[in-house]
């Protein structure tokens, strides 16, 4: 059976970015209700013994869907942190070669999120063919390592999770997601991403979802 991850900081630690009520819903809701089906979903198929990853991957319809929010919601939970952290020297400079400044970035990235219709995800990911970043947006719960991509950045933009704290406006909730950004985790995701590939995704998963 898979278990909600833990969160690696407190509820009322976001300050006015993301409120508690927030996390008790996006978190103790919406994201255990994905682990909930999902563990249902999985029961008595081929996917009961599985990783997460092999599920992600290889599954259709509403068992890829709740298995991919697992983990969307996983990844996006270790995309942020109470203060902003220091990106590598390695990783920034992969981000000036790819998009020629960090400010050049930022205004990207949020363009491309804020500009998403309707339910998804605005991520950063590394092309392990061609070496390079990329900002790349999926409605609902497509991922990017279906087509081989490894996220090492990501933001919900799925109304439930701003709501809440920002209303219907998403560029403020952008801004602010920005500056609680854990460059620290992502620096490691694009290292390892570097080193491994997709399997770095793997390890990912399997890291925080040991079966039970």
């Amino acid at each position: 059976m898979f278990e909600l991850r833990k969160l690696p900081y407190t509820k009322d630690s976001m300050g006015d970015f993301l409120s508690p009520v927030t996390f008790d819903f996006h978190y103790g809701k919406h994201h255990q209700t994905y682990i909930t089906n999902l563990n249902n979903l999985i029961e008595g198929t081929e996917f009961s013994n599985s990783e997460l990853f092999d599920i992600v991957t290889k599954s259709k319809a509403g068992l890829f869907n709740n298995a991919a929010q697992v983990y969307n919601h996983d990844f996006y939970w270790d995309c942020i942190a109470p203060k902003q952290t220091q990106m590598s020297l390695d990783f920034e400079e992969a981000i000036k070669r790819d998009f020629g400044s960090l400010e050049s970035f930022k205004e990207i990235y949020l363009k491309t999120a804020t500009t998403l219709f309707g339910s998804g995800w605005c991520w950063l990911v590394y092309d392990k063919v061609s070496g390079k970043l990329e900002i790349v947006q999926t409605s609902n719960a497509a991922t990017p390592i279906t087509e081989g991509k490894i996220p090492v950045l990501v933001v919900d933009v799925w109304e439930h999770a701003y709501y809440v704290d920002h209303k219907n406006a998403r560029a403020t909730y952008l801004e602010k997601f920005y500056n609680h950004i854990n460059w620290d985790f992502v620096s490691k995701a694009y290292e390892w991403a570097q080193k491994e590939g997709i399997n770095s995704v793997r390890f990912y998963m399997n890291d925080l979802h040991k079966k039970s």
